[in-house]
């Protein structure tokens, strides 16, 4: 593991001349925080023009510590008042005038208007399904977390940067939220969650068929996401390759079998990033 510093090196390299773009030490904490937890976010904003990561790294701080908050603890009211304390947060930044002194909301509000940040709160609700074990009560109501989590967090992370279509940004986010839960459900299980509606091969191939088809169905309207808002997509480099090896062969959801060798990982991204076709 890197040192804060190195890693503060790494985050501040290639910047613009001073009074540009400047990265203050809540940006850089962010930073730190999305390095230790989500490697895979890290890299899509290092990936990333210097100016979208000053938006990008407070937004992928945000859903570390939305994501993790309801796992911290047994105590289900305690979680519940976790998620809670964000939710306030994001109020303050909607309704203003005061917003608390944190790390993470600090730069948050700096960045989001008060329409995006209200958006977040749904972004944060839907995450109580984390706390407890029961199963999804239908397909609409996986649909409804997958939306209202990834869907949301790609939402906001795109218009936060510049103009996008809200309907492409949801297909994409949508896509890219079943990928990643495919890839989480060896975890998901071993905590005792039930994390799919049909857990059968048939079911597990229908659902990556369906989640490819709004990939699909985004990239067919890459016009309507701004050159600006481009960079928030970066995250869901490994979208179409995690989905398509999931059709070829459901039972690797099971087996955890869903990650990127080291190079095709970093290249793929920089081929990404360098193309912008996401």
């Amino acid at each position: 593991m890197r040192s804060t510093g190195s890693l503060c090196a790494i985050v501040c390299r290639s910047l613009p001349p001073p009074n540009s773009v400047e990265f203050d030490d809540d940006i850089k904490a962010c930073a730190a925080l999305v390095h230790r937890a989500d490697p895979d976010r890290f890299m899509a904003a290092m990936a990333a023009p210097v100016a979208a990561r000053k938006v990008l790294f407070p937004l992928y701080a945000l859903n570390v510590e939305v994501a993790r908050a309801p796992w911290v603890t047994q105590e289900p009211m305690i979680a519940e008042m976790r998620l809670q304390w964000w939710r306030d947060a994001l109020k303050e930044i909607a309704e203003g005038p005061t917003v608390r002194r944190h790390e993470v909301v600090t730069p948050l509000s700096q960045v989001l208007s008060p329409h995006l940040a209200a958006q977040l709160d749904e972004y944060v609700a839907v995450r109580r399904w984390d706390i407890y074990r029961d199963p999804f009560e239908d397909k609409a109501h996986f649909e409804a977390y997958i939306n209202q989590s990834s869907g949301t967090l790609t939402v906001v992370s795109a218009q936060a940067l510049g103009q996008a279509d809200e309907s492409v940004l949801r297909d994409f986010g949508y896509a890219m939220g079943v990928a990643n839960w495919f890839r989480a459900i060896p975890d998901l299980e071993a905590r005792g969650r039930i994390p799919l509606l049909d857990g059968t091969q048939d079911g597990v191939r229908a659902l990556a068929h369906e989640a490819l088809g709004r990939l699909q169905q985004a990239q067919s309207a890459r016009a309507a996401v701004s050159i600006q808002a481009r960079p928030a997509l970066y995250v869901g480099w490994q979208t179409e390759w995690v989905l398509r090896r999931v059709l070829s062969q459901p039972s690797r959801v099971a087996a955890g079998d869903l990650a990127q060798g080291e190079i095709r990982r970093r290249f793929s991204l920089m081929r990404t990033a360098a193309t912008g076709r996401w």
